[in-house]
């Protein structure tokens, strides 16, 4: 797949994917943000960029401290998620952008804290978006990264199944390769933490767009995954209802000082 025809998707999805995607769920939680908050360091003096912003749930909660928060994403529907959620919040230091994250349109050192939620596992070149978010950031700045992590002995599997779900998913790493990507980029004194991310299946689908007739091999996964657990991802029943999680990490690394370079 062209690097074109993948952001075409990506596109497709997030557009049909923007007003469920800005329902509060288990991905925009108090826990959540405040676990970002924390491990980014975010204070009042900061600048920050929110690679792939969708639509504004984390640079929303960014802008709650820091001094002023950019968020840039590919989707247009996307970004009018994200302007109505800030004229919801009465938030008046944050700006938006349309623009593609392989190519930020911002001068180096731009930015104190560069950051991106859940959005690794859609980049074909994951590396060269890391490679633009250092970049910009400010020499002595952050860069934090957060993704989901599957087991590496059921990376496969967990991947076939998200694809799936969602057409624009490219792969999700295991945590020892995600951190290889960022170690590799430069960026020292990197910091990790991890959290579960709980989800009903059904409800979950209510807001994703999968192939004509992909629900059915879904439900079908899960179903086998009761007793297998083949994707990793913790699927149990409460009552009826089928519940996963996701394994996610978070990763914080530090952009070193020009003379250290």
């Amino acid at each position: 797949m062209t690097a074109t025809t993948h952001n075409q998707t990506i596109v497709d999805q997030f557009t049909r994917q923007a007003v469920p995607f800005s329902n509060k769920t288990a991905m925009s939680s108090d826990a959540i943000f405040n676990l970002m908050c924390e491990m980014c360091r975010i204070t009042p003096q900061d600048t920050v960029l929110d690679v792939a912003c969708g639509p504004g749930l984390t640079a929303c909660a960014a802008a709650t401290v820091a001094a002023h928060v950019t968020g840039i994403d590919l989707t247009p529907a996307m970004i009018e998620r994200a302007k109505l959620r800030q004229a919801e919040l009465g938030l008046t230091n944050l700006s938006w952008q349309l623009g593609d994250v392989y190519s930020l349109p911002f001068e180096n050192n731009s930015f104190s804290l560069v950051l991106t939620r859940f959005s690794f596992h859609h980049f074909l070149n994951p590396a060269g978006v890391l490679a633009e978010m250092k970049r910009v950031c400010q020499p002595g700045g952050r860069v934090m990264v957060w993704d989901s992590v599957p087991d590496a002995d059921k990376a496969d599997a967990y991947n076939r199944l998200e694809k799936l779900k969602d057409p624009s998913h490219a792969r999700a790493f295991p945590a020892e390769e995600l951190l290889a990507i960022i170690r590799e980029s430069g960026l020292t004194n990197i910091k990790t933490a991890s959290f579960n991310l709980e989800f009903a299946v059904e409800k979950q689908l209510t807001g994703m767009f999968p192939n004509p007739g992909d629900e059915e091999k879904i439900r079908q996964i899960y179903l086998e995954n009761l007793t297998n657990d083949n994707v990793g991802m913790g699927v149990h029943k409460r009552g009826d209802a089928i519940y996963f999680h996701y394994p996610t990490m978070i990763f914080v690394g530090t952009k070193p000082n020009e003379e250290s370079l």
